[in-house]
């Protein structure tokens, strides 16, 4: 009994049901012997005739398995098979006692009275109609829910689809799937255009159908803004939605002007400030007014605040510096003067520049005022940091506004904090800038209450954020909000060639390697294997005999691109080798080619704001829950439990999520990640692989940002030439967004 095996039999028993992601645990007859068979088969039950393609298994416990891969059901239809399923507990109330008297009373027609007619149930002693009616109720919602499954299989739907599908749309699911399956692309997270469009040719929906070249014309847009456009130039959506729907440019011209009289894009012309007037722009709406919303509430709070007296200013800064025992230079002094002059202050900066000082200095200043003030950034490392760095707590973004949702099973995000339950503060600080996309500062903005101030802190000359906008070059381009810049490297930080050398990338200079005392490195080596291998014997032996760094909490490789030899796919596989290998003691579970195991470094790769999370105290009690988790958090695979299908995962700040096998399609290894998944984390050791690669990839944002994110030392591996070709090229990856234009425009 070896490899994949399609058979028909009847469910015998069910040993265990997930009813939240269908995970069962089950034995039928198979050749005279009990089989046991584990999958995701929403809603079976004993006495079912069921037909399964699966593959014979051997579990460490419980031996010989069939792993389910996909099953089709249907309803017994001998009188011993309607008794077993009536009897299984598959409805509420009907014990094998009960079943036993209908399926004697109604014989071969149990199921047809117990659908069509339920009030004759109540003719069988013991069941009255009440009862009767709602044994109907159930037994219908298990059709219901049968003919989906089957009814989904029949699209090429797998069982992990169709109960994602199911369970959001319920008894919609098959009108939705015949009449609108384009809705599936926005609804089911990991279906996209091109499987809701496979499964809308097989329902017969036309090619040239209305429905389905908006849905591609909105997918196109919403796969250029995964790149952090805000819109996209009239003449590429064009070409792009072409390719894309192969229809005539006619009809998506048509469909174009539909969306707009719907309000679902905006068409614009701006000159973008730094890619010039690409004719007309065509927004997703969201996008265009979360644009117009974050300029309109800038020159709001620009223009409505307290100005502080400058005679009392600078009695309060000179006693600061006293009761902190520092002495800040002219531009940080600057920088907290423009604070307590101006609504919003955008304060920039690179590494070593005094930053934490400033902020430091400033909090105290503010809170001798009496001032509420609020510190946020926008991952939770960034706060976490920020935490370390002031003695107060700073909260993530989204935690600070009460991250809620429009109802379960949507991935749609709301906040309890907004302008009907506003912020409770006066300032409401901000660091790591960069990271912030438009949608996340629209949402910040609306939770200011009018009159209250705002500081943005952030590093301009670092990537921008994962998600759509530009905001704080943006901010900065437009000469419209006061900006600061620190620029003097404090002696201090002169004395780490990583801080030394980010400016010397910055300014365009090549960076220095390998010097006595250093904390930057750089290993030459040519061919892609080799560095790779290098790689390897950094994080198992070197980087920890050097200076004692854990090999799972303290390394992290940082790579420019996610494919290839020295991608983020291939490098996750051999270093998961290298630092986790299989173990007789470790579970495992392989989802889509890629293998989970327990003590795995992963990271969340999507924001999904229903996701419950539990803290836990000393003693394993909860001291602290609540839902949430967000992309680029990283954590270890504390537990996979391939009975239950759930794997957990402990993040690094505490947080302990359990995830279902389905949801899997959410997390990826972490042992190497891209750089701009890095951003706002530092680690103590960062390891750069810089070998090759198209240049709008390796340009000198994406260096300089890389080795930021290093704590202690750095170790690039690879070109030095590649090196020099990334300082060199200072042309940064174009970004089509409209907040300069907003705030130049708007009074």
């Amino acid at each position: 009994m070896e490899g994949q095996v399609t058979l028909q039999a009847t469910i015998e028993d069910i040993i265990y049901q997930n009813e939240e992601n269908g995970y069962t645990v089950c034995t039928i007859e198979c050749e005279g012997e009990e089989v046991s068979c584990v999958g995701n088969m929403l809603g079976i039950h004993a006495g079912e005739d069921i037909e399964i393609v699966g593959s014979w298994v051997t579990h460490p416990i419980y031996g010989k398995q069939i792993r389910v891969e996909t099953y089709i059901r249907s309803i017994p239809k001998t009188v011993q098979g309607m008794e077993r399923y009536l009897a299984s507990g598959v409805i509420k109330g009907i014990g094998a006692k009960t079943a036993k008297k209908i399926v004697k009373h109604f014989g071969l027609d149990t199921f047809d009275i117990i659908e069509q007619e339920p009030l004759l149930l109540a003719q069988v002693s013991g069941i009255s109609k009440k009862k009767a009616a709602e044994i109907g109720e159930v037994f219908h919602a298990q059709h219901e829910l049968r003919r989906a499954m089957l009814f989904l299989q029949e699209y090429g739907i797998t069982p992990t689809y169709a109960y994602k599908i199911y369970k959001f749309y319920k008894e919609k699911t098959t009108d939705i799937i015949k009449n609108d399956p384009y809705r599936l692309v926005e609804d089911i997270f990991g279906i996209g255009f091109k499987k809701a469009d496979e499964i809308a040719q097989k329902a017969g929906i036309a090619r040239d159908d209305p429905q389905r070249i908006k849905t591609g014309i909105l997918y196109a847009l919403s796969s250029f803004s995964l790149n952090g456009h805000t819109y996209m130039p009239r003449g590429l959506l064009l070409g792009e939605a072409s390719v894309l729907l192969d229809v005539h440019e006619s009809a998506i011209e048509n469909a174009l002007r539909e969306l707009e009289l719907t309000k679902q894009i905006i068409t614009k012309n701006y000159a973008n400030f730094s890619l010039g007037s690409p004719g007309p722009s065509v927004f997703l709406s969201p996008l265009y007014y979360s644009e117009q919303g974050v300029a309109r509430k800038l020159l709001d709070l620009s223009a409505y605040y307290e100005k502080e007296d400058d005679d009392d200013f600078k009695i309060t800064l000179r006693n600061t510096e006293k009761e902190l025992n520092i002495e800040l230079v002219d531009e940080q002094k600057e920088a907290i003067r423009y604070v307590f002059l101006n609504g919003v202050t955008v304060i920039t900066g690179g590494p070593g520049t005094g930053k934490t000082t400033t902020i430091n200095a400033m909090i105290h200043m503010l809170q001798k005022r009496g001032k509420e003030v609020l510190l946020t950034a926008p991952t939770g490392r960034a706060a976490k940091r920020m935490s370390e760095a002031t003695g107060i707590e700073a909260q993530t973004i989204h935690r600070l506004l009460e991250i809620n949702y429009i109802r379960e099973d949507t991935n749609k995000q709301m906040f309890n904090k907004n302008e009907e339950n506003p912020l409770e503060a006066d300032v409401i600080i901000i660091d790591e800038m960069s990271m912030v996309d438009v949608l996340l500062m629209h949402a910040l903005l609306k939770a200011i209450p009018p009159g209250g101030r705002l500081v943005l802190i952030g590093d301009a000359d670092q990537l921008p954020s994962v998600g759509a906008g530009n905001v704080l070059k943006d901010i900065i381009y437009s000469k419209r909000i006061p900006v600061i810049r620190l620029e003097k490297i404090f002696r201090q930080a002169t004395e780490s060639a990583i801080i030394m050398n980010a400016h010397r990338i910055n300014k365009g200079e090549y960076p220095v390697a390998n010097g006595e005392g250093t904390d930057f490195f750089f290993i030459k080596k040519g061919a892609q294997e080799e560095v790779k291998e290098t790689i390897i014997e950094l994080i198992t032996t070197r980087l920890p005999n050097y200076q004692g760094f854990d090999r799972l909490k303290d390394i992290q490789v940082l790579v420019p691109m996610r494919k290839g030899i020295l991608g983020v796919y291939e490098l996750n596989k051999v270093i998961q080798e290298a630092v986790n290998p299989p173990q007789s003691y470790k579970e495992e579970k392989e989802y889509r080619g890629l293998i989970f195991r327990e003590g795995d470094k992963v990271m969340q790769i999507k924001n999904n704001y229903n996701t419950a999370w539990k803290i836990y105290g000393k003693i394993g009690l909860p001291i602290d829950e609540g839902v949430g988790v967000f992309n680029g958090d990283c954590g270890i695979v504390t537990a996979i439990n391939n009975e239950t299908e759930l794997l957990t995962v402990t993040f690094d700040d505490q947080k302990v999520v359990d995830y279902e096998f389905n949801q899997l399609d959410e997390l990826e290894l972490a042992y190497a990640i891209t750089i701009h998944k890095s951003q706002g984390s530092e680690y103590p050791a960062v390891i750069i692989p810089i070998h090759s690669g198209p240049p709008m990839l390796l340009g000198r944002n994406l260096l300089y940002t890389a080795i930021t994110r290093a704590k202690k030392i750095v170790v690039g591996v690879g070109l030095k030439e590649t090196v020099e070709r990334m300082v060199d090229n200072n042309k940064e990856i174009e970004r089509y967004s409209s907040l300069a234009v907003h705030l130049s425009q708007l009074i």
